[in-house]
């Protein structure tokens, strides 16, 4: 099992340490929140929460995903950077693959690029982006950056996508985790991906199940799979057992409620106090 520190919309200025701290003690990656913008009026709902509140967010900080992952990495060697995740379809797939192979060079490998769609229209209005057709403007924009990921000459014609015949360099591949709980993010997980990444909430079993439905009906059983999940198994050594057993990769873990409205109050010394003690009690013990 592989874990992830999860930590978001806390204060800037405490992501590296957090990150060396937790390259320190064992971590194999650190996941990063993406948002864009907090509009002043909206009926959109969140998904992963009961009440579909989105207030939470509000006034949270969020440093832009790769500028963040980019400084996190010049001060780490082995810590892996996922994603949680990127909201793909309000951005323009040429230049995700440049940022993206970017990081992926200068890191030395270590991003797993963690994609969805997202659950704002306000996103898509802000960024020019038609909020019709985002389930396929997010599998065209998936082939765009593999194509172009992979090196070489790429040419794309699709529905929404047209591009000529042309290559970034340098390319790096990297993996494309989909988060979602929907069939058609399970799907573009197994079709389109190298993983899938779990929001926490609806059902595990139930999800994992599906997925495996589907890779079995791709041809895909056997190949590599990332699983990433929350879920309080991961606090246990017995628990992680357990989500061995299912086929999970990664289990993403945190330690605090991410939900919260107000701002973080917990200190440094504290997060990195608790993430010391997960390791410890956990990671070294399943290792």
């Amino acid at each position: 099992m592989r874990f992830t520190y999860a930590e978001a919309m806390t204060d800037p200025s405490f992501y590296l340490p957090l990150a060396k701290a937790a390259e320190a003690a064992g971590y194999t990656s650190m996941s990063v929140a993406d948002s864009l913008v907090y509009p002043k009026e909206s009926d959109s709902t969140y998904p992963y929460t009961p009440d579909g509140d989105r207030s939470f967010l509000e006034d949270k900080p969020f440093i832009e995903t790769f500028t963040l992952i980019a400084a996190m990495g010049a001060v780490t060697s082995t810590l892996r950077f996922t994603p949680f995740v990127l909201k793909l379809p309000v951005r323009p797939p040429v230049l995700v693959a440049k940022q993206a192979t970017s990081l992926a060079c200068l890191t030395n490998g270590r991003l797993g690029l963690g994609v969805g769609v997202s659950p704002w229209p306000e996103d898509f209005e802000v960024m020019g982006v038609p909020w019709e057709r985002r389930g396929k403007r997010m599998d065209e924009a998936m082939d765009i950056i593999r194509g172009l990921s992979g090196g070489g000459y790429f040419e794309y014609h699709g529905e929404i996508y047209d591009i000529p015949a042309l290559k970034i360099n340098p390319a790096q591949p990297f993996p494309l985790l989909v988060g979602g709980h929907s069939e058609p993010a399970l799907r573009r997980a197994v079709v389109r991906g190298d993983g899938w990444m779990h929001a926490g909430g609806d059902d595990l079993d139930d999800l994992i199940t599906r997925l495996d439905r589907i890779r079995e009906n791709e041809g895909k059983s056997d190949a590599p799979f990332e699983i990433h999940v929350i879920s309080m198994d991961a606090y246990t050594p017995d628990g992680v057992k357990r989500l061995e057993d299912k086929g999970v990769t990664d289990a993403i873990v945190g330690f605090r409620m991410p939900y919260a409205k107000g701002p973080d109050t917990e200190p440094l010394s504290k997060k990195i106090e608790h993430l010391e003690r997960f390791a410890e009690d956990v990671i070294a013990k399943t290792q």
